[in-house]
């Protein structure tokens, strides 16, 4: 039996659209379905070849976002945090000087001064690695820039259904899903603004916001395991 989908919703009183109709019943009267209600929940297109953007791409998408910015952080390491001055600092035992003047810094310190939300989720492994304790340290200096930063187990994470992917979601409507090689380093992204799949993904962002632990309360609870 084909499944039977419902619609409620004030009548067009167009009667153009009512002509358009061959087995309209006497008690029912034709709505305007807006167009946004079958791409963001119809049948999609698998064949699209996808759109990979070149690292220098993917760093343009923080330049020109509007409103949110959004990062769940899956990895257990990556090769950016360990090429820092500050990640030798820390494994050394010594408090890092976070450098609130480099180019990232700037850009995202000026888009949350302006009122943009900034944000991300951080999966942790038990016991953590390196570079996870790195980037509890580092919360500080994102912390300091006006994001929100939480933590979360990853057997938390798996729990609750979050995907094993790093991914950025800009603007609520564009979702990078970030590629790595072998050692941690970027290659590129992947361009999701198919509005089905965006809208999966930012579900994805609300559950992890929902479940993740602010990074000060977190630290407490990893110190402690």
């Amino acid at each position: 039996m084909a499944r039977q989908l419902r619609f409620d919703g004030a009548g067009s009183g167009d009667p153009e659209d009512v002509a358009q109709l061959q087995h309209l019943q006497e008690d029912k009267v034709p709505i305007v379905v807006p167009r946004t209600a079958r791409t963001e929940f119809g049948p999609r297109d698998r064949d699209t070849e996808p759109r990979i953007l070149a690292p220098d791409q993917f760093a343009r998408l923080f330049e020109d976002f509007q409103h949110s910015a959004w990062h769940l952080e899956m990895r257990r390491g990556y090769a950016v945090d360990r090429a820092q001055a500050t990640y030798a600092q820390f494994t050394r035992g010594e408090a890092p000087t976070w450098n609130m003047e480099s180019p990232w810094a700037r850009t995202i310190s000026a888009k949350t001064q302006d009122g943009a939300v900034v944000g991300r989720v951080r999966i942790v492994d038990n016991p953590p690695t390196e570079g996870q304790l790195y980037l509890l340290a580092h919360a500080e200096h994102n912390d300091a820039l006006g994001e929100d930063v939480r933590n979360m187990w990853r057997e938390d994470a798996k729990r609750v259904g979050l995907p094993d992917e790093d991914f950025w979601i800009f603007d609520s409507y564009i979702v990078a899903l970030c590629l790595f090689d072998d050692d941690d380093t970027l290659t590129g992204a992947e361009l999701v603004t198919d509005p089905a799949r965006v809208n999966q993904y930012n579900r994805v962002r609300d559950i992890a916001q929902h479940y993740a632990v602010p990074y000060e309360a977190f630290a407490l609870t990893a110190r402690k395991e």
